[in-house]
């Protein structure tokens, strides 16, 4: 019979971190909340995590790893600029609609984080930053792009992608992949170069 202590236990509170964080917000959200959504005692939270703030900080590190992660490999799959853009953008997006409400915790409860985490969370989202700016410098030193702020358009770019978390609607108007493809579209009209031609 699994325990508090079992690794499915940690993944349940994790789940239910997230869920209650979605619904209630970070401060509106108390241990006993996560807890009795897990289906666990209040004092469970405690055998793996010392503070709710813990359990935030969790959170969002597993979602800004698993988001670098899968940003990196597209990178690493890609010849030029122009299809690194497209591969970051479309996992930019895949991620935030298929994980949106860890999404929407990640993007907007860590300011309640506290220093020493919040700045290794920082250091995650410089990390993400960078990627894409050294991809929009690399096309406009080749020529594929026109982007005269690249550190700008860096931005505007990783706020179209996030925002995805906020709007996207499962079983919508939309599926995953066609808002993925008309994203990497806007990505490539941002940075002045031209989208391919629709079949």
């Amino acid at each position: 019979m699994p325990t508090e202590a079992d690794p499915s236990s940690r993944r349940r509170l994790l789940l239910a971190a997230v869920e209650a964080f979605g619904t209630r917000g970070y401060k509106g959200t108390t241990t006993r909340d996560i807890a009795l959504a897990a289906g666990m005692s209040p004092a469970a939270i405690y055998v793996h995590h010392r503070s709710k703030e813990e359990l935030l900080f969790v959170v969002c590190e597993a979602g800004h790893l698993e988001l670098l992660a899968e940003v990196e490999q597209a990178i690493s799959k890609a010849t030029d600029p122009r299809e690194r853009l497209t591969g970051v953008m479309r996992a930019f997006v895949v991620e935030h609609a298929i994980n949106q409400a860890t999404a929407r915790v990640v993007n907007d409860e860590v300011g309640s984080l506290g220093p020493e985490h919040r700045e290794h969370i920082i250091g995650l989202r410089r990390q993400l930053d960078e990627h894409v700016r050294r991809i929009v410098e690399d096309g406009v030193a080749a020529g594929m792009f026109d982007a005269p702020d690249p550190s700008m358009t860096t931005r505007a770019l990783l706020s179209l992608g996030m925002d995805v978390a906020r709007w996207f609607l499962p079983g919508g108007r939309w599926s995953v992949e066609q808002i993925a493809d008309r994203y990497c579209e806007f990505a490539l009209r941002m940075v002045g170069a031209e989208p391919p031609r629709s079949a």
